[in-house]
């Protein structure tokens, strides 16, 4: 069963893109996607495929990734504890 680590990668996006003063349409044309899709996905989805996450790290300096690690990591020590 898979659980929800509250993780809204969307989110996080969109504000690592107001902290770096950049607008989704800058990000949509950087890594030549449709602004409109992009926009939406950024502000609903939890989750993204893997290779738009790397594209949006690339354009923005930010490993994304690395908040799925961190929660990954953290429940690892969990399980290891018991």
């Amino acid at each position: 069963m898979q659980e929800n680590h509250n993780i809204h990668i969307g989110k996080i996006i969109l504000q690592t893109l107001k902290e770096k003063e950049r607008s989704v349409s800058w990000l949509a044309r950087k890594i030549n996607c449709d602004n409109g899709n992009l926009g939406r996905q950024l502000r609903t989805k939890y989750s993204m495929q893997a290779d738009l996450i790397l594209e949006i790290s690339f354009a923005l300096e930010t490993n994304f990734f690395d908040y799925y690690f961190s929660v990954f990591n953290k429940n690892s020590v969990k399980i290891t504890e018991k």
